[in-house]
């Protein structure tokens, strides 16, 4: 026989435990939250974003950086996927660095500084080559000062250019390559100024010739970068990269995204 006595004391055990209880879930809580939230965990899928486009990123996804960074993040037994902001490349570093993208495909080296809440993958995704493109005329573009007698334009938040372009004669910001391009094909500027492989395409796309000076204005190594929630998850997604390229699968990449253009 239950007294009401013995009831009452069972009441009270039962209330004082489920209070410790939410007290320990408050605490575990508070630990994960303060080692930087929960990191992904296999069957998530990782969201890049980029401001590059073919052939780096198709919408088949089968470009240089689709497949890439699939392969990168499979190997981790994540998914993975890249999404572009052709137009609004501040945007896409914006989100990323307030998490709603988990993180940056390809950006030059140094955004940490402007952006906190990126951390950047030691290991390169590529080495870019950021040139100069005329419609006929001739120079060598072994400093940044060789462009200073010439009508200049380049994509606003492009930082390798911002960081360098001089200030000469005139310079002229747009939007996206086809408006980068147009400028160029119509004669309106003298000096387009883009990466290698993607402008290589888009003068193919848009049926007119260009010239490619040389050397390369810059060559630099390009990163991705993650989001500081997945903080857990850099040296490990450095660790595939590197692999990847030693076991011969990163060049065979390359063999098929991004050769082809050069012949």
């Amino acid at each position: 026989m239950i007294t009401p006595g013995a009831s009452l004391s069972r009441r009270l055990h039962r209330a004082v435990a489920i209070r410790v209880i939410h007290r320990w879930l408050t605490l575990l809580m508070f630990f994960i939250l303060a080692l930087g939230g929960p990191t992904a965990h296999a069957g998530d899928k990782i969201v890049l974003s980029s401001g590059v486009l073919e052939p780096y990123t198709t919408v088949d996804h089968k470009g240089f950086l689709d497949q890439l960074l699939m392969a990168v993040f499979r190997d981790l037994g994540l998914e993975a996927e890249v999404i572009i902001y052709p137009t609004a490349t501040e945007r896409g570093m914006l989100n990323a660095n307030e998490g709603v993208d988990d993180g940056l495909a390809m950006r030059v080296a140094g955004l940490e500084k402007q952006y906190p809440n990126l951390i950047r993958v030691p290991e390169p995704v590529a080495v870019n080559d950021f040139v100069a493109y005329t419609t006929g005329k001739r120079f060598t573009t072994d400093s940044w000062v060789s462009l200073e007698p010439y009508v200049v334009t380049y994509i606003i938040g492009w930082k390798v250019f911002e960081q360098n372009v001089p200030q000469g004669k005139e310079l002229t910001l747009v939007r996206d390559a086809d408006q980068l391009f147009g400028l160029l094909k119509s004669k309106r500027a003298d000096v387009a100024l883009y990466e290698r492989w993607q402008g290589l395409v888009k003068v193919r796309d848009m049926g007119f010739k260009v010239q490619v000076l040389e050397p390369p204005l810059v060559r630099t190594n390009m990163y991705m970068y993650l989001h500081k929630k997945h903080a857990a998850l850099v040296p490990k997604v450095s660790q595939a990269l590197a692999k990847i390229k030693q076991d011969g699968r990163y060049q065979h990449i390359v063999d098929i995204t991004l050769t082809p253009f050069a012949k």
